[in-house]
């Protein structure tokens, strides 16, 4: 299946108050490992490439027909989306001429006047090309790409304001970080979610989501939240399999060349493909 810019998979997300996963590769392995978790359910997804993880990939390019290429060689059956997340100005203009079929465009640290009109720019670029656009609104807490966010929450009127610009999903700060959350973390701001939500019918999109409850991210995705981002809880599993391989010393049994690095990387591979099958679950993806 070719992939698709997710417009339809998100408009209909948002009318059925379910959400659809969004989760960030690394590599082969987590690219393959998020592709398998999708098919096995039957469910679409997005996958979606950092600044920081397109470079160490390779760029950007390489990311788009890494995916590609691997959606054919898998036989892949639903519906895919390969997605630029956090890009700044600079990044999601290289990626519309790449071909991603989403990006966004992250403008949270300019002042306000300067991302609606940065963002202005990118949807008509995007959208010349049959490309969907993401922007955000307040801030997302923690860093990201070496953009950093206290946390801050959306203002309704802004998200308003972006929305306008004919965006076709809209991440808001509601109390989210990326990351780890930290152990007095005080949760998710619903109140302003549904000040948000009832303001604007785009699509709705909540960052950080590893490490948020799931009853919290069950009643976000109830208020309007449409599309979820995972990143650091596949992270943590692939890193926990992958000790307890080493740690259990089959990296060390050479009668059954456990240091092979496809057998190394193999139970971390499949960790990531459990949790993603897990957040699918809790996100109400309904199979296609």
């Amino acid at each position: 299946m070719a992939l698709v810019n997710g417009n339809e998979i998100f408009k209909n997300a948002r009318a059925g108050k379910y959400a659809v996963g969004a989760f960030n590769t690394n590599n082969l392995e987590w690219t393959r490992a998020i592709l398998a978790a999708a098919e096995e359910t039957k469910t679409p997804i997005l996958i979606q490439t950092s600044m920081g993880a397109a470079k160490y990939m390779g760029g950007y390019e390489l990311c788009l027909h890494l995916v590609q290429d691997t959606v054919k060689s898998m036989g892949i059956t639903v519906p895919v989306v390969m997605h630029l997340d956090h890009g700044n100005y600079e990044a999601a203009k290289e990626c519309i001429k790449v071909g991603y079929n989403s990006v966004m465009f992250d403008g949270h640290d300019l002042p306000f006047a300067e991302n609606l009109e940065k963002t202005k720019e990118i949807v008509k670029l995007a959208h010349a090309q049959g490309m969907s656009v993401e922007a955000e609104v307040g801030s997302i807490g923690g860093t990201e790409d070496g953009i950093t966010g206290a946390g801050e929450l959306a203002s309704v009127e802004e998200a308003q304001t972006l929305a306008a610009t004919g965006v076709d999903y809209l991440a808001c700060g509601i109390g989210n970080i990326h990351g780890v959350y930290p152990a007095n973390w005080q949760g998710l701001n619903f109140d302003r979610l549904q000040e948000i939500a009832a303001a604007v019918q785009t699509p709705l999109v909540l960052h950080g989501g590893s490490g948020i409850p799931k009853e919290q991210i069950v009643k976000a995705i109830s208020l309007g939240i449409s599309k979820v981002n995972v990143n650091t809880e596949c992270q943590l599993a692939f890193a926990k399999a992958t000790r307890q391989y080493v740690e259990a010393g089959k990296d060390q049994d050479i009668d059954a060349k456990g240091y092979d690095p496809r057998k190394l990387l193999a139970p971390g591979t499949e960790a990531i493909k459990e949790t993603v099958k897990e957040r699918i679950a809790w996100f109400g993806t309904p199979a296609v």
